[in-house]
């Protein structure tokens, strides 16, 4: 599959992602946007990545900048995980392991399909810092390599005030369970 926009669908992508940009300086506060663009117009997988995000409705925003690598790292801002990515289990493996009432597909399938990662717990509270984030809906998590071995896998949400990780078998899958990805540019 070719992963590359037409000129006005990356002339609409960016539209997005400025106006988003410009209005959620809380996320970015000493990163300028001319600098995100400039980066962009570069990087034509990227921005198809981060197409894919708006459609799945993730929301995508800036959220850091990496000095030393001079990369932009992008992560799902929609206030609930994306609507465009429910009702998942965690993986292939788990996908398959389910005899009976598959869900649609993997989260990490449909994140590698799109170019992303998925959100690391680490990386997940980090998103939390800058606002209140599935508070209604909880998203897989990138989940640690001993914990899959074992037939598990995380997920996050906001409860209470805080963050709360826990677990569930990787091959469980919810109607208000999808993910989050991050992309760095």
């Amino acid at each position: 599959m070719k992963k590359q926009l037409l000129a006005k669908q990356k002339e609409e992508i960016l539209t997005v992602l400025k106006t988003r940009f410009e209005k959620n300086k809380q996320r970015h506060k000493s990163i300028e946007w001319a600098a995100v663009e400039r980066k962009l117009a570069t990087s034509d997988e990227k921005l198809w990545s981060l197409s894919e995000m708006e459609k799945t409705g993730g929301e995508p925003d800036v959220v850091a900048y990496d000095k030393k690598k001079n990369e932009f790292l992008f992560y799902d801002c929609s206030p609930e995980t994306p609507k465009g990515r429910l009702s998942l289990c965690y993986d292939k493996e788990a996908l398959n392991a389910r005899k009976e009432h598959k869900p649609k597909g993997s989260a990490m399938d449909l994140a590698n399909a799109m170019g992303i990662t998925i959100l690391t717990e680490e990386e997940y509270r980090e998103l939390q810092s800058t606002g209140n984030y599935d508070t209604k809906t909880s998203s897989w998590l990138n989940t640690p390599a001993d914990i899959r071995k074992l037939g598990g896998s995380i997920f996050g949400d906001w409860r209470f005030g805080r963050v709360f990780v826990y677990h569930n078998g990787a091959q469980s899958y919810y109607g208000s369970r999808g993910f989050r990805g991050a992309l760095k540019v």
